[in-house]
């Protein structure tokens, strides 16, 4: 699991990671997602796995660029989620994977981006700055 989070106001939550058989189960749960949140219309964030172990840096960089063990171009790196779609600055979302395994995320870390990813841009879909950060750690 890696609990989100970057500064005192901005985004925070948790990202789970559940092995299920030969998949992996993923589900983020995360508020105070920047936009307007009296509106379900409040945007649209991309959310990867990213190879550093560290969220430290000037805006994250120790995260380093997406987990991608196989070489794939982007939209098809291990790393690369399904975006959050924000509700009034709060997002949920689960999806299964076979990508990766729930260990092989140990360590690694969980990005939040300020903008959605155009699944076509490479190397990582145009996706925008870094915006909240967490390191994936076993419970």
């Amino acid at each position: 699991m890696a609990r989100i989070g970057g500064s005192p106001t901005g985004p925070c939550g948790t990202v789970s990671f559940f092995q299920y058989g030969a998949n992996t189960l993923v589900v983020a749960d995360i508020y105070r997602l920047p936009g307007d949140t009296a509106s379900c219309a409040s945007g649209i964030f991309a959310l990867h796995i990213h190879e550093g172990n560290s969220c430290g840096g000037k805006d994250f960089a120790d995260t380093k660029g997406h987990y991608n063990p196989g070489g794939c171009a982007h939209p098809h790196h291990a790393g690369d989620l399904p975006p959050l779609f924000s509700c009034g600055g709060h997002a949920f979302m689960a999806v299964l994977t076979n990508r990766f395994r729930a260990a092989e995320a140990i360590g690694r870390t969980v990005v939040i981006h300020s903008r959605r990813d155009d699944f076509t841009s490479q190397p990582a879909g145009d996706s925008g700055t870094k915006i909240a950060c967490g390191v994936i750690r076993p419970v």
